[in-house]
């Protein structure tokens, strides 16, 4: 199976057959999830039945609408105690769900509301700062949802195939980027503007753009696993993991859209 760039998709079961889409699940396939072996699925409860896309599809949908609600809220509150805790806990949390392959359903809502403080903090703190960001945080949703119908329509017409090549790219450029903002962190601490990568000039907007670039390429794996998981049967609950999955790529999208507009908006 293909690794993703993406964390909380790692080790997720796979099945034999090459490039799978979705939609192309067989019926009655179970027990592959935890390397059992793959047969018929008995009669049992919901958490127990084979994973579908709709599974999929409807818990990211409430994690990305609980995500844009509360983070509407936050915006208005404009409470910087709300938005570190979110930051917080947001991070916390991830790291418990991603270590543990959690598919806890109060767990995921946890961390979707956590973005939604935190995310929802900064825009609102844009916004306020002056009338040249009214608007930045929908124009930045807007952003997210086409990149994210964009890589799908990809996707799903094949014009970019998910290969093991494409794959460590991918992981490549995604370390590449973490690492080099990490390093533009520890500059700033020492000089104005760190090495150029945040502080709005042409640097920096190149570098949104490859970072926006990065993510949706992310997302674009992450379609894949969460399609080869339908395909190998696991089970309906693992929809919330796949759910966390998805959100931590479109909080990465919504964060440098944001910042992208804010450049091209500011002085």
């Amino acid at each position: 199976m293909r690794t993703s760039s993406n964390p909380a998709f790692r080790n997720l079961p796979t099945s034999p057959g090459g490039y799978a889409r979705f939609g192309d699940a067989p019926a009655g396939l179970g027990g592959a999830f935890g390397g059992g072996p793959v047969g018929p699925t008995p009669a049992a409860g919901v958490s127990d039945r084979p994973l579908t896309v709709d599974d999929v599809v409807q818990k990211t949908a409430l994690n990305a609408v609980i995500t844009i609600a509360v983070g509407i809220a936050a915006a208005m509150l404009l409470s910087p105690i709300l938005g570190i805790a979110g930051f917080v806990v947001g991070l916390v949390v991830s790291l418990i769900i991603i270590f543990k392959q959690s598919t806890n359903p109060a767990l995921v809502l946890t961390y979707s509301v956590s973005q939604g403080l935190a995310l929802g903090t900064i825009t609102g703190f844009f916004e306020a700062s002056s009338n040249r960001y009214a608007g930045i945080g929908f124009q930045a949703i807007v952003g997210v949802v086409g990149v994210f119908i964009g890589m799908l329509v990809v996707y799903k017409t094949g014009a970019i195939r998910v290969t093991p090549r494409l794959t460590k790219m991918v992981i490549g450029a995604a370390i590449g980027v973490v690492v080099l903002m990490l390093v533009n962190l520890v500059v700033s601490f020492f000089t104005t503007g760190g090495i150029g990568l945040r502080d709005g000039g042409p640097l920096a907007i190149i570098f949104s753009l490859v970072c926006i670039a990065v993510g949706a390429f992310m997302l674009l794996l992450d379609f894949d696993q969460a399609d080869q998981a339908v395909k190998a049967g696991v089970p309906a609950k693992f929809a919330w993991y796949l759910a966390f999955g998805f959100m931590t790529t479109l909080v990465w999208l919504y964060i440098e859209i944001l910042r992208l507009l804010s450049y091209f908006r500011g002085e």
